[in-house]
Parts: C-alpha cells; sequence; structure tokens
C-alpha cells in the first residue's frame, strides 16, 4: 500500500514538473526535456550504474556505464555524498537538474567521466549554422576544470565500461570553468552542422592530462564534477531547407496492397511510447492520410529475434497501437486504421547481426484501400 502512495505521489509530481518551463523550453529547441524535468520512473535511490540514470531520466541516457546523477524531488542522496555538498545548490530553472564528474581519472576516482546522451528531435541539417548553450554550476569543494562541452554525432554512443569517449566537441569550454558560489554560468557557442547529426552527448572528452584544473578550497575533493541545467540547441537565420532524399515518404507512390516502411520511428526501451524523433515521419504519414481522404491503412510492427515470441508480438502490436492513436488524436477517423503485431515472424534481415536486427526492428503501413487520390 504504501508503494501505491508513493506512486500516486510521483505521477501527481511529474504532472507538475511536466508543466515546468525554463528558458531552454523556448520554441525552436531541438532538445527533448531540455531541463531534466521529466521523468520515466520514480528516482528512489542514488545512482550507481549508467543504467539507473538512464532508467529514470526521459529521453536522456547514461552512453557508458558510468553513473551520472539526477538532483530533484525524490531523488535521496547519500549521507557521505550529502556532506561532501552534493545537491545543496537549487537547478537554475524548474525542479530538476543533472551533475556530472568530468575530472579525475588520474586520481583513481571511479567514474571519472560521466556523460549524457539524447537524440535530437531532428537530424541537423549540413551546412545550417546552429547556436548551442548548456548552464553549469560547480560543486563547491571539487576542483575547477576546463573542456566541459557538447558533441554532436551521427551515431549513438554507447559503452558498457566506464570509459573516456573519444570525440572533438563542436562547442567546449576552452577555459577553466569559474563559477560563482550558487551561481550558474553558461557554455555556448555558434557552429555549421557537417553532417546529418542525430546525438547529443554532454561531457568531458579530452584525458586528464590534457584538461585545465585548478583548486582554491581549503579542502578540495580530487576530482571535479558540475551540475547541468538548462540545454539549449536552435538554428540561426538563414534556415536552409532541408532536402527530401528519394525514398522520402512523401515520395513514394500509394498503391493498393503496398507495404510502406516508416523511417525513424523510436519507442523507449522494452516500452510503446513514441520518441520526439518520431514526429518527423509520423507528421508526412498524417500529411498522406489527410490529402488521401479515402486511404484506409494498417499499421504493423515488427520486433528483432531477441525476447519471447508472444511478448514480442504483444509489444509490436502496442507501438503499431501507439501509431495509430497519434493519428487519431490529430483527427484520422479510426475507421480508417487497423493495426498489427508480428513480433519476430516476418524478418527482412538477419537477426545475427546489430544491424540486421535494427532493421527488423520496425514500423510499417499497408494500404488497404484502393481508393487512392
Amino acid at each position: 500500500m504504501r508503494f501505491i502512495y508513493q506512486l500516486i505521489a510521483f505521477l501527481l509530481l511529474t504532472l507538475f514538473l511536466n508543466a515546468q518551463t525554463g528558458h531552454a523550453q523556448e520554441n525552436g529547441n531541438i532538445v527533448p526535456n531540455p531541463s531534466f524535468e521529466r521523468y520515466s520512473g520514480i528516482p528512489l535511490g542514488w545512482f550507481y550504474k549508467g543504467k539507473h540514470f538512464t532508467d529514470v531520466m526521459k529521453f536522456w541516457n547514461a552512453p557508458t556505464g558510468a553513473s551520472p546523477d539526477i538532483f530533484g524531488p525524490k531523488v535521496r542522496i547519500p549521507k557521505h555524498w550529502a556532506e561532501k555538498g552534493f545537491g545543496k545548490q537549487p537547478p537554475r530553472t524548474g525542479n530538476s537538474m543533472v551533475g556530472l564528474t568530468i575530472y579525475g581519472c588520474e586520481e583513481g576516482k571511479p567514474h571519472c567521466r560521466e556523460y549524457i546522451q539524447i537524440q535530437l528531435k531532428e537530424p541537423l541539417v549540413v551546412g545550417q549554422n546552429y547556436y548551442f548553450e548548456f548552464y553549469v554550476n560547480r560543486l563547491p569543494r571539487s576542483l575547477k576544470v576546463n573542456n566541459l562541452g557538447g558533441y554532436f554525432s551521427v551515431k549513438e554512443i554507447s559503452a558498457l565500461a566506464d570509459v573516456l569517449i573519444e570525440g572533438t566537441p563542436q562547442v567546449k569550454a576552452t577555459e577553466i570553468i569559474n563559477t560563482p558560489l550558487s551561481g550558474w554560468v553558461s557554455i555556448s557557442g555558434r557552429f555549421q552542422a557537417t553532417e546529418e547529426f542525430n546525438y547529443l552527448t554532454i561531457g568531458n572528452f579530452d584525458t586528464d592530462a590534457a584538461t585545465k584544473v585548478e583548486s582554491h578550497t581549503r579542502s578540495p575533493l580530487n576530482y571535479a564534477y558540475y551540475y547541468v541545467d538548462d540545454v539549449l540547441l536552435k538554428k540561426e537565420e538563414p534556415i536552409l531547407e532541408v532536402p527530401l532524399k528519394e525514398d522520402d515518404l512523401t515520395k513514394i507512390p500509394l498503391e493498393e496492397g503496398k507495404i510502406v516502411a516508416l523511417k525513424n520511428i523510436f519507442f523507449e526501451t522494452d516500452k510503446s511510447e513514441l520518441l520526439p524523433r518520431s514526429y518527423i515521419e509520423l507528421n508526412k504519414l498524417l500529411t498522406l492520410m489527410r490529402t488521401n481522404p479515402n486511404m484506409v491503412i494498417e499499421i504493423r510492427g515488427h520486433t528483432d529475434i531477441r525476447g519471447k515470441a508472444d511478448y514480442n508480438k504483444y509489444l509490436s502490436r502496442k507501438r503499431a497501437k501507439a501509431v495509430v492513436l497519434f493519428l487519431i488524436d490529430n483527427g484520422i477517423s479510426p475507421a480508417r486504421t487497423l493495426y498489427k503485431g508480428f513480433g519476430s515472424e516476418l524478418p527482412i534481415a538477419q537477426n545475427n547481426t546489430a544491424d540486421g536486427m535494427q532493421l527488423n526492428r520496425r514500423v510499417e503501413f499497408r494500404i488497404l484501400s484502393n481508393d487512392v487520390n
């Protein structure tokens, strides 16, 4: 019964947090959940593995085995960490923030490089100029360093171990980050996208030897720890037109019986909740349904071979239903949409490679009506 009360309290709290807005929530921000106000799960304790952070923070993940920290309502900080000052500073906006260890490997600190990663709402446009910023605040007793920055990549970064990520941030603090007591400073910069970057990772991508360090306290900790809040990425004028690829959904002939794969439909791990990046393709499908008012389709969900067959079929059906609900919520008649889950029954690639399994995890639609404009 106590857990039920905790769950109800958390759900009410989540509704409140989701209603909060900060500077980074402004229109045009390509970063989902930029101020860390939205949670996926109940943060019942401290974080000792990257998976703990990933399970709790909405849309963000820990790309390595190291454990970023969440500071906010319901997060209990162990006494020996609280005595070092962890969590005493309030977030810059809202009720939550994230904490990262970014220096201290040579002193032997476990999890000396912590990172946070997120899939952007849309791929960056090659040649487009962007403005990027995030705010940081140093744990007072920790060391002062530089090199904290944001690295944009085409592919998702994933490492099981607690490792240094090799990458060249497009924006980083080249000088030591001095933050006033209980104050926040921004790390910001402009860059031009050279590739269709899909992911943002924040952290220190340099070794301890390549990082500047200072200490001005009488009893310093032997590592650098910074809080992060209010992440912003937006396009700058002139806004370039996004080129359409040959296999773009809007260019595909609509014929009865045709099965069309939906590109870049993403769900939370082992769940049926759509991730923000999915809405680019879903809005294209919505436009097709509106411009072809007599078209009837069946949404079809598929998984790879991992897991039990019955569960895979259940999950694929739930994911197909999520797409149908998106269409219905946006004005498409329920009579025009069916859905079905096939699990791993109809693979389009081998399931013995990561790339093959990724291809098999897909959502597609079949055109049922022959009355297409």
